[in-house]
């Protein structure tokens, strides 16, 4: 019984020491580490554990909500080669890509720049790529040259986006911009078939990623290494597939 009456002291003990390892306890853990996570890599600032309020449950303080910043867009050269055969994939369910990937070439005509290559990548949480795209690739922008825009996309414009892009080309008339994507964006919505409608209109080109555009993408903006891209086998038949949906809307 003594042995007995000195492992429950020393249960007790232990879980008034534990203090907040209890499963609420936990979850306030967790959510502080994952609001590092989401601000991107680890943070040297301490988690703001003093914001909390008596109003919870029993007495119980409650932690303020975090408000956090929204994913920055990273411009880049080149490409992680695994991030590309994922979110460049052109299946017909895209579950899980939640980004989108826009690698760009920009010809200025007969400029001693040359053509200007590089890489955007959004979260869907802040500005898109698209609209980045503008605000920091032709931050330069000069109305006296002729601009020619290609860019491989991911995932083709939402109706935001292609409202955008509009816009530019309406009051920029030196922009010719062609967008080639891997998938359609929710494309059976009306409003996103009303917005690549209006994007052709503008005289934006519009085509799907075909099998070629894969192996190009990847020699040209992918850190590979020089090994080729081994396209995946149903490839050609998605692409058949998704231009067959966008020539029906554009119709």
């Amino acid at each position: 019984m003594a042995d007995k009456s000195r492992m429950l002291r020393r249960k007790e003990r232990q879980e008034k020491e534990a203090g907040g390892n209890t499963r609420d306890g936990r979850e306030e853990n967790n959510e502080g580490e994952n609001a590092q996570c989401n601000r991107g890599g680890t943070s040297t600032e301490p988690l703001p554990t003093n914001d909390v309020t008596p109003n919870g449950k029993n007495g119980d303080p409650e932690v303020e909500p975090m408000e956090l910043p929204p994913f920055e867009i990273i411009a880049g050269d080149r490409i992680d080669p695994s991030a590309f055969k994922f979110q460049f994939k052109n299946v017909e369910y895209s579950s899980g890509r939640n980004k989108t990937f826009l690698c760009y070439l920009i010809d200025k005509g007969n400029t001693a720049d040359g053509i200007q290559r590089g890489c955007l990548e959004d979260e869907h949480t802040g500005p898109h790529a698209e609209e980045a795209f503008f605000t920091q690739c032709l931050s330069d922008y000069d109305p006296s040259l002729k601009y020619t825009i290609t860019w491989y996309m991911s995932s083709s414009p939402c109706s935001a986006c292609a409202a955008k892009i509009i816009d530019v080309l309406n009051t920029k008339k030196n922009i010719k911009l062609s967008i080639f994507a891997a998938r359609l964006f929710e494309f059976e919505e009306a409003e996103i078939q009303a917005g690549l409608k209006a994007l052709h209109r503008a005289g934006c080109k519009l085509r799907m990623m075909k099998p070629l555009d894969f192996s190009y993408t990847w020699d040209t903006f992918v850190e590979n290494e020089d090994q080729p891209i081994n396209l995946w086998e149903d490839c050609k038949d998605n692409y058949e597939y998704y231009q067959e949906k966008l020539s029906d809307i554009l119709q």
